[in-house]
C-alpha cells in the first residue's frame, strides 16, 4: 500500500452531511451518532509539509511530516506560528506520528520499526526505540501512550521504554484504518479513518466507536492542486476546538465537532 501520493478527492461544502450508505466509512446497519465540522477559522500551513502528525503541548504546536528524504519534526507557537525548533530525519526515513509524554517526543517511523526519543525544547534526538509492524499515529493518554498502525486496533505503550502494555479492538467499524491521533482532555481519542476524509472518536478503554465525524470538503478544490488526504488533528487545550489538516495542505482549519 503506498501512502506517499494517493489524493482523496473532496465533496461538499464546509458543513457536511453524511456519506451515502454503503460507503467505505460506515458499516452496514452501524447505529454510530454522525457530527459534522464547523469552521471556526483558519490559518496558514506549510502546503511542503506532508503531514502526519500533529499534537499541541501548552503553547507548543509538535508537527511531524512523512515522506523519504523530506521526513522532519517541528515545534511551532500554537497561537502565533513562529517557529520554535526543527530536526530532520535521516534521509532513508519516513516520519509518522508524534506525541510528546513527559519530558521527551516520540516521533514515529512508517515501515522501519523505530521511534525517535528527542527533546521536547531542541527536538534533537536522545535516544531510539525498536517496534514490530508499521508505524502510523501516536499520542498520550494519561500514563499510557497510544498508538496505530493502519489497522482497526489501538495499541498502548509505556512512555518510557515505549514497549507494548496492551492492545484494544475497535468494537464497530471494523476494517477502518486508523492513522493520527489525538488524546483529547476527556480521555477519548479521535483518529483519522485512512484514505477517507471522516475522523472517528473512540473510548480506547472498550474500542467503542462514540462518533463518526464528517470532514470532508474543507479543502475548497481550488487548492487540492499537490496534496493529498486529511491527517491531522490537535485538541486546543482548555477548549472544544480543534486544529484538522492535510498532507500538503496549504491551510490548517480551527474547528468544533458538531452534531449533524
Amino acid at each position: 500500500m503506498n501512502r506517499k501520493h494517493r489524493a482523496w478527492a473532496a465533496t461538499g461544502p464546509i458543513l457536511l452531511a453524511v456519506l451515502a450508505p454503503g460507503t467505505a466509512a460506515c458499516d452496514s446497519g452501524d447505529t454510530t451518532p454522525r457530527m459534522r465540522v464547523e469552521v471556526v477559522s483558519t490559518r496558514p500551513h506549510d502546503p511542503a509539509a506532508f503531514t502526519e502528525g500533529l499534537e499541541i503541548d501548552g503553547d507548543t504546536l509538535y508537527e511531524s511530516t512523512g515522506l523519504e528524504g523530506r521526513s522532519d519534526v517541528r515545534a511551532t507557537d500554537v497561537a502565533t506560528g513562529s517557529p520554535l525548533a526543527r530536526a530532520a530525519l535521516p534521509d532513508e526515513y519516513f516520519g509518522e506520528g508524534v506525541t510528546r509524554t513527559g519530558d521527551t517526543v516520540w516521533q514515529l517511523t512508517w515501515k522501519d520499526g523505530v521511534a525517535f526519543a528527542r527533546d521536547p525544547a531542541t527536538l534533537a534526538e536522545r535516544g531510539r526505540a525498536r517496534y514490530d509492524g508499521e508505524g502510523w499515529g501516536l499520542c498520550t493518554r494519561g500514563d499510557r501512550v497510544v498508538m496505530s498502525n493502519g489497522s482497526d486496533t489501538l495499541t498502548f505503550r509505556d512512555p518510557v521504554s515505549f514497549a507494548p502494555t496492551g492492545s484494544i479492538r475497535l468494537g464497530g467499524h471494523r476494517g477502518a484504518r486508523l492513522n493520527e491521533l489525538d488524546c483529547a482532555a476527556d480521555g477519548s481519542v479521535y483518529a483519522n479513518d485512512w484514505p477517507t476524509e471522516h475522523i472517528l472518536h473512540i473510548d480506547p478503554g472498550t474500542g467503542a466507536v462514540l462518533a463518526d465525524i464528517d470532514a470532508s470538503g474543507l479543502l475548497p478544490e481550488g487548492d487540492r492542486d499537490g496534496t493529498d488526504v486529511l491527517n491531522g488533528i490537535a485538541q486546543l487545550p482548555g477548549t472544544d476546538r480543534f486544529l484538522i489538516t492535510g498532507k500538503n495542505w496549504p491551510t490548517m482549519f480551527e474547528v468544533r465537532f458538531v452534531p449533524q
